[in-house]
């Protein structure tokens, strides 16, 4: 029996948070671990900020509590800020660096932080911190909708969680539309060579 591990995937709607969550639980799933997948709050309507969870080891709830969660994938780097409260010391955090500007950032209303800086404060902080440009990896794979696929393939890179990527890759094979699935299986590949190069 593993370890109990609290994985938060957090982004907007539109980016797939809720795919990459799905593929996660059920490929631990079929490996034999006790999982519990959660869509905890969001609107998943595209630019609404959109959370899930991926409770591994038996835990019931869906919720992460502040300092709670093992593991962040975040698919936009504000968010990856917001989510911080929920991590701890040894948490890995998985991160997209391409802002989407929220619709007030658009119109002047507001400013947004300079994704840099505050990146460069989060690895000061979180020693267990890949973050780096999912976007760019994705439209080398094909389509830049599959910036979740290639968070999902930094996961099982970093080795917190024991997923096989030949297992995972099988089930995109299973779960992603036919005219989508080479781009994606590049795009999880492309992912995983970001940690384990």
């Amino acid at each position: 029996m593993m370890a109990f591990q609290r994985i938060l995937f957090t982004g907007v709607g539109g980016q797939g948070t809720l795919l990459a969550s799905r593929l996660l639980g059920e490929t631990m799933m079929e490996e034999g671990f006790p999982v519990r997948v959660s869509e905890v709050h969001g609107m998943a309507q595209r630019g609404g900020v959109v959370e899930s969870t991926v409770m591994l080891g038996g835990l019931e709830g869906p919720i992460i509590s502040n300092g709670e969660a093992d593991i962040l994938v975040s698919f936009e780097p504000l968010e990856t800020l917001r989510a911080l409260p929920k991590c701890h010391e040894g948490t890995w955090i998985i991160s997209n660096i391409i802002p989407i500007q929220p619709f007030t950032v658009r119109l002047g209303q507001s400013g947004y932080p300079d994704p840099g800086k505050w990146i460069a404060f989060i690895k000061q902080l979180f020693k267990n911190t890949v973050a780096f440009n999912a976007e760019s990896l994705a439209r080398q794979a094909g389509t830049t909708r599959a910036v979740n696929i290639v968070l999902l393939g930094a996961l099982i890179g970093c080795g917190a969680i024991p997923v096989s990527p030949e297992h995972l890759k099988r089930n995109i094979k299973e779960k992603i539309k036919p005219k989508f699935v080479d781009a994606n299986l590049k795009a999880f590949e492309l992912g995983l060579a970001q940690v384990t190069k």
